[in-house]
């Protein structure tokens, strides 16, 4: 009799522990591969490649992933100029979409494309018309020296979100800009952003990367900024009725176990049906696996990882 309500204890703990235990995120929703020319701008010793991908995927038990192409490097205006420019950005687009071909039913991938260059809108147009690269957008706001607080950069971002709503494409968009050129971000920047740039996509979704910041949560302007939309969020604000967030980088990276009661107050104040899991770069030590246990120290509930582990945008393919 001991020995049965010893072996049923141990199932009853057994089976709790599997049930407390935090499931794996079906899809990582910021990812990137390496072409070999993008692999030597970023000095990087080889490509990635959507092979190698799956593989660091299947290791975490991620089922899909969205993969931002990386062309908007080439307009990086802090480094050297490259010849015939936009040839590069569409080879780009069109070596990503080659690749996430595949994995159909796995990949999915969002065009890239610096937004202040002279052919940004051709490009989100063309890319519009491949139905390899029509889902989304991936626009870099660092990478591409984006300033929130120039009258003429707000006003080339507006185009280029107003063409993405028209297109139905829906945007990826790294908000945090420069930061070795220091350049102005907060309240400020996000308060530009949402008035002027956000409000030319009303029929779009929109995701914020890295929670609004450029990884881990150290920088206070990044709380600042991402005060503005939980502020817009809690009055309804109907331009923020398509938005979204992703946390990659975010837990893992930087002095974020100091900030875990902070990150996980600010996803609920956020919503946890507007955080969609990602990793980001899988070809650095951060790999999906690492960033998934990372998220899933933040002390959130099992409930709350539930939701934002099967969490489904409207961009995906398949959903309604």
């Amino acid at each position: 009799m001991n020995n049965s309500l010893s072996c049923c204890s141990l199932l009853f703990w057994l089976l709790m522990s599997i049930a407390q235990a935090p499931e794996n995120p079906q899809t990582d929703y910021h990812e990137h591969l390496l072409s070999p020319t993008v692999a030597r701008i970023l000095d990087q010793p080889k490509p990635f490649l959507a092979r190698d991908l799956i593989a660091e995927m299947d290791a975490a038990g991620i089922r899909r992933a969205v993969i931002l192409s990386l062309a908007y490097q080439f307009g990086d205006p802090n480094r050297p100029r490259v010849e015939d420019e936009y040839t590069q950005v569409k080879r780009e687009n069109d070596w990503t979409a080659q690749q996430v071909k595949e994995y159909p039913g796995r990949l999915v991938v969002f065009c890239g494309v610096d937004p202040l260059r002279d052919y940004a809108l051709t490009e989100i147009n063309r890319c519009s018309q491949d139905p390899n690269l029509r889902t989304g957008l991936k626009l870099h706001f660092g990478n591409s020296d984006v300033d929130l607080d120039n009258p003429e950069h707000v006003r080339k971002l507006r185009e280029a979100f107003r063409a993405a709503d028209r297109n139905h494409m829906a945007i990826v968009v790294h908000l945090h800009p420069n930061f070795d050129h220091h350049r102005p971000y907060g309240a400020k920047e996000a308060q530009i952003f949402l008035s002027e740039v956000l409000s030319a996509a009303p029929h779009i979704p929109v995701q914020i990367a890295h929670l609004a910041g450029s990884g881990g949560y150290d920088d206070p302007t990044t709380d600042a900024a991402l005060l503005v939309f939980l502020n817009a969020i809690a009055r309804h604000d109907p331009r923020v009725s398509h938005l979204y967030f992703d946390i990659s980088g975010v837990a893992g990276l930087g002095d974020w176990k100091n900030k875990k009661q902070l990150i996980a107050a600010r996803i609920r104040q956020i919503g946890v049906h507007r955080i969609l899991f990602g990793s980001d770069g899988a070809w650095t030590t951060f790999t999906p696996l690492r960033a998934e246990i990372a998220f899933h120290e933040l002390p959130l509930t099992r409930e709350e990882f539930h939701v934002i582990d099967t969490n489904v945008p409207p961009y995906m393919p398949g959903k309604p």
